[in-house]
């Protein structure tokens, strides 16, 4: 399968039945997504992890006019903004799932807002975070404050944890804005679930500092991939 990175944490993922795109908002600097949206192969699937304008653009909508048989997986978050209505997708709560024959899908939390998305398809299972993360700023918050984000994501980690041990493929924040700590949940994330491919996301254009995490998921037992700009793809 091949996995492009689009911005922030939008990414496409290209199997041989199915093309995935999750968390589109902007398109990448050579428009990745505007030249290959009328060849993606096979079946194709928009997921939305939440309402959030760096999560969510309903420009993605209008692609129905090129690709008819798209089917959109939102978090119902997106449907309660009024961002879509009920004709335009499915709306996944935390705990639901959906399926067809050539792709499982199941709604895992957030520490923020929205869903995660737990995917099986092709034999792979795929999971991105959304907006799950060990959300805390060393430099702001209180410890007490920290303590309960930390409890939180240990949470909805164990959650996933329970459901499966092993991920061919995860997309994960690593987010400097955080402060010192940034890296935290990203490294209890692969300390937790063993991860054969990991992907950064929701950092924008901070390559260096997103990349920084390459050395500690490398020791944890992941090829960690390594992003220069928006638009690179990787097999995996």
């Amino acid at each position: 399968m091949k996995l492009t990175y689009i911005y922030h944490s939008g990414y496409v993922i290209e199997g041989e039945r199915c093309t995935i795109v999750i968390d589109y908002y902007k398109d990448s600097q050579d428009k990745y997504i505007r030249r290959s949206l009328p060849f993606f192969p096979g079946k194709l699937y928009i997921l939305s992890s939440h309402w959030h304008p760096d999560h969510f653009n309903k420009e993605i909508l209008e692609w129905k006019s090129i690709r008819p048989e798209i089917r959109y997986i939102f978090s119902k978050d997106i449907l309660k903004k009024h961002l879509a209505s009920k004709e335009d997708a499915s709306f996944l709560n935390k705990g639901d799932r959906w399926q067809d024959e050539d792709i499982r899908i199941k709604a895992f939390g957030s520490t923020d807002v929205g869903i995660s998305f737990l995917i099986e398809t092709e034999e792979k299972k795929i999971f991105h975070a959304g907006d799950l993360n060990n959300w805390h700023w060393d430099e702001e918050s209180t410890p007490e404050e920290i303590q309960a984000a930390e409890r939180h994501f240990l949470k909805e980690l164990n959650l996933l944890a329970n459901e499966t041990r092993h991920l061919d493929l995860a997309m994960f924040p690593v987010d400097c804005r955080l402060g010192k700590n940034y890296m935290r949940g990203a490294e209890q994330f692969v300390d937790t679930i063993r991860t054969r491919v990991f992907a950064p996301m929701h950092f924008g254009e901070t390559y260096k500092e997103a990349n920084a995490f390459k050395g500690y998921a490398e020791k944890a037992g992941c090829q960690f991939t390594a992003w220069t700009k928006t638009g690179e793809s990787r097999t995996f």
